[in-house]
């Protein structure tokens, strides 16, 4: 069996590969999975429950898919076992998205911890053929944490099965928190060798995916509702808001690099997770945009501000969100550090409009990014120029 040797942090040109978009590309059909129960649930008004299992079912996907990119970041050989191996990860991804509208409906999770089985042998295996080819005893420890880890968390999963539906609601949160443990108390001594620029653009690749699903969601709504009824004029101005959201949300997103911010485990693990918030968010937009096509066309129980916000909300968790991880950290200045927090506001704020709210919203969120990048040119125009390097004399 080839090595599995860890990849150099410090590695040039390092890119996603065509085995990653595929991975990622599946996982499409879990978040649309949920992002379609979501919808039914907030069109019957059903809000609690909605949230609470679209939260539960979406966490099962974004660690399923953290999981498996942090592993890749620091020991993706791309040989024939690797290749194999991935694409039995993916078969489990596949059975976890069947099962999602059962955990997410009935709360039964039995199909979609099937797929985290599979999903997990094959993860647990990669982490034992790691710790087998690794010369460095530290380097080995921390790939039988990892190993241990995943096994351990999967047996509470499977244990949660046989628990009464009425312990399910605290159980689910103590195994979450187990989950999240794994990789903080697996690197407390030595961190793997992930690749800062290749982590942060695997999380920017899969935000982009999750956004072109929320476009597509939302497109497939208004066409079904134009198929269905003739209002147009409302259809309208629903379709461009929540356009231009998206479109906002893309350049409020990748607005400025972070691979160079994330130097530390430390750091790295913070943005990591709060990705959680960034990628839920993105999606429900996208549930949120088709709630206010129902109810526009009479289709959803609910009112229009309850149906105004389930785009707003979203939207603004979005902006919030994407400030606290990374914006924050290249804004100079008051008015640069307070536009997407205000922003957020006033697009909450938008909720109460009824009908226009998510009109509104789309612009302000367009207004945002306007007034963004007419801050940063300025403060890009202000700056003093670089000074010169200094000639080297030749002898």
């Amino acid at each position: 069996m080839p090595r599995m040797t860890a990849r150099s942090r410090h590695e040039e040109h390092r890119a996603s590969t065509p085995l990653e978009l595929f991975f990622d590309l599946c996982f499409v059909v879990a978040v649309a999975q949920a992002g379609a129960r979501l919808v039914h649930a907030l069109a019957q008004g059903h809000v609690s429950t909605g949230l609470a299992g679209y939260a539960a079912v979406f966490f099962a996907i974004w660690w399923a898919w953290m999981n498996f990119t942090w592993f890749a970041s620091a020991y993706d050989t791309d040989d024939a076992l690797y290749r194999v191996v991935t694409l039995v990860q993916i078969t489990g991804v596949l059975i976890l998205a069947a099962g999602v509208p059962r955990a997410f409906d009935d709360g039964d999770f039995t199909i979609s911890v099937i797929g985290y089985i599979v999903m997990r042998l094959a993860l647990t295996s990669q982490w034992l053929r790691a710790a087998a080819s690794s010369r460095d005893p530290a380097e080995r420890q921390v790939c039988l944490r990892y190993a241990a880890g995943l096994v351990v968390c999967q047996l509470g999963w499977v244990g949660m099965l046989f628990v009464p539906d009425s312990a399910r609601s605290w159980v689910f949160p103590l195994l979450a928190l187990a989950e999240l443990s794994v990789p903080m108390l697996a690197e407390r001594r030595h961190t793997t060798s992930w690749h800062p620029h290749h982590i942060a653009e695997r999380y920017g690749l899969f935000t982009l995916i999750v956004l072109g699903e929320t476009v597509s969601a939302a497109t497939v709504a208004v066409q079904e509702a134009l198929d269905e009824h003739d209002e147009l004029g409302d259809l309208l101005p629903l379709a461009a808001g929540g356009l231009l959201i998206v479109f906002a949300a893309w350049w409020i997103y990748f607005a400025v690099p972070i691979h160079d911010h994330l130097t530390s485990n430390r750091q790295a693990f913070l943005w990591g997770y709060g990705h959680y918030v960034v990628l839920a968010s993105a999606a429900a937009i996208g549930a949120g945009m088709e709630v206010a096509v129902e109810q526009a066309v009479g289709k959803a129980h609910i009112s229009a501000i309850a149906a105004g916000s389930a785009v707003t909300v979203p939207a603004a968790l979005f902006m919030l969100t994407v400030w606290g991880l990374h914006s924050r950290h290249f804004k100079r200045g008051l008015a640069q550090q307070l536009t997407l927090p205000v922003s957020a506001l006033v697009i909450l704020g938008c909720t109460f409009a009824g009908r226009t709210g998510v009109p509104l919203a789309g612009a302000v969120a367009a207004v945002t990014v306007a007034v963004g990048w007419t801050l940063n040119r300025r403060r890009a125009e202000g700056a003093p120029p670089t000074p010169p390097l200094p000639e080297t004399r030749r002898g």
